[in-house]
This record gives structure tokens, sequence and C-alpha cells, in this order.
């Protein structure tokens, strides 16, 4: 009899392990995915500065990197970076077979973005504004300063900027530049006379070259956030991500981030 309710009693034991495995593996699918796997795998676009930029040697850096590398750190596996664009950001999120877990770095929060992914809350305050030469400065004050036949806006295709620059900007010259972080340097050599950019991005260009000036830094366009972005679905990673971004803000290390790289905090 005792060998019996010993027997009784290994057998429920293992059968409630295995009911509450099988509980974590369906709350949090997600999760469990990807700590089986050993490796969360990051979407990015690498022509960001300073959110995410990739180095000739194959480095990547910035404050979304950074929020990734937390991100795996709390989810206790390693990070692999995968490169994709503006232009095909989207397809690639939600493409089949699933490229990657979650896509970061520059990536506005909007409401189309949110009818077909999920999004997480934001970690920096964006808007639109402009680089321009610094001898034009004076040139630049309003929207209706850059609607003009005469003025080249460069624009980088498939994101927000080109976007904005389609909507409000109906005069103006038009140009479509596949590489984002090469349209800096063309205003410098002429090639256009302004840049479409966010608020986030411009501090760093104008900080790392005098030739270059965001006169309308501090009246931005639009207003809005940066978050992380994903494929529906995946509850359980977005309330983590969430979870850490609240984290972040209150015990001062966002804040410390953001400052490490020259952007406004605003939380």
């Amino acid at each position: 009899m005792k060998r019996t309710l010993i027997v009784v009693f290994t057998l429920c034991c293992l059968a409630g392990v295995f009911l509450c495995n099988c509980s974590g593996v369906k709350q949090n699918p997600t999760i469990h995915r990807i700590q089986e796997k050993g490796t969360l795998l990051v979407g990015t676009t690498g022509d960001y500065r300073p959110l995410s930029y990739l180095e000739e040697n194959g480095e990547y850096w910035g404050l979304g990197i950074e929020i990734a590398g937390r991100i795996a750190q709390r989810l206790q596996v390693s990070i692999s970076f995968i490169p994709t664009s503006w232009p095909t950001l989207t397809a690639d999120v939600i493409a089949d077979p699933q490229m990657f877990d979650l896509a970061i770095g520059g990536i506005t929060i909007t409401d189309a973005r949110k009818q077909v992914m999920l999004m997480s809350d934001g970690y920096l305050a964006n808007g639109k504004t402009i680089l321009c030469r610094v001898d034009d400065v004076d040139k630049f004050k309003t929207l209706e300063d850059l609607d003009k036949s005469e003025v080249r806006v460069m624009v980088n295709p498939g994101g927000t900027n080109e976007k904005f620059a389609d909507d409000y900007l109906m005069h103006a010259t038009i140009i479509v530049h596949q590489r984002n972080e090469e349209i800096p340097g063309l205003v410098i050599a002429g090639e256009a006379d302004v840049m479409i950019t966010e608020v986030t991005e411009a501090p760093w260009y104008v900080q790392n070259d005098s030739r270059l000036a965001a006169p309308l830094l501090d009246k931005p366009f639009t207003d809005g956030e940066i978050g992380v972005l994903m494929r529906k679905g995946q509850e359980d990673l977005l309330e983590l991500v969430n979870k850490l971004i609240a984290d972040m803000k209150s015990d001062g290390s966002l804040k410390a981030l953001c400052e490490k790289y020259g952007l406004v905090y605003s939380y």
C-alpha cells in the first residue's frame, strides 16, 4: 500500500510539473520560443544615427541597439541583428517564415503600423524637422519656406519622412535617396537643400558636422514617439518590452542613455 501511495504521489507531482510547464508555454509562447532558441533576433536598419547604426566593421551601435540588448538580457538570451530597410520594414516584420522577433531603431509609432503590427510604448519623443546647410538657416523658418518649387527636399524611401514630404510639401522638389545616412552629406554637397529628418536624428549630425544646421529643432512639425515594432500574436513579448521601458523610465537608466547619445529625455 505504501509503495502504491508513493507511486501515485510521484505521478501526481510529475503531472503537476508538466501542467505548469505547459501553462507557462501557453501563456508566454513567444518568450518560450525565444528562450528555447537562445537568441533574440532583432531587425534594424542600421542607418539612423544615433539610434541604430552599422559601422563598416559590422558592429551596431545606438540607443535602440542598447535597448535591444537590455531586452535580450531580460530574456536571458544572446542577441543577433538582422538587416532590414525602411521600404521593406512592414513586410519583413510580418514575413512568413518569421525573419526576426522585433524591430528597433528610429521607428515612429503610427496608427497605420498599429493596425497591422504591435508597437510598444514610446521610449523617445520624436517629431519631424529639417537639416540644411549652415549658410541657409535664414531661408527656412516655416513649413511654407520649404514648400517652394525651387527648394529641393531629400528623403529616404518607405518611411515616415517620405510620407511627411508627400503629405505636406505639394510644391517643393522631392528627391528620394535610398540610403538615409548619406543624405546629410548630399545636402552639404549641394545635391539637395533640405533633408526631412527627426528631432532624434538631427542633433547628432549638427554636433558632428559644423556645416549642417537644424534651425527648426525646437519647433518640430509633428509630435510623436519612437517604439519597438513586432508582429501581432506576440503580446507576451510586447508586455515584457513595455515593462522594461517602464522600468528604465522609473530607474533613470533611459534618461542616462538619452544623455549618452545627446538626445532629449522628455518623460
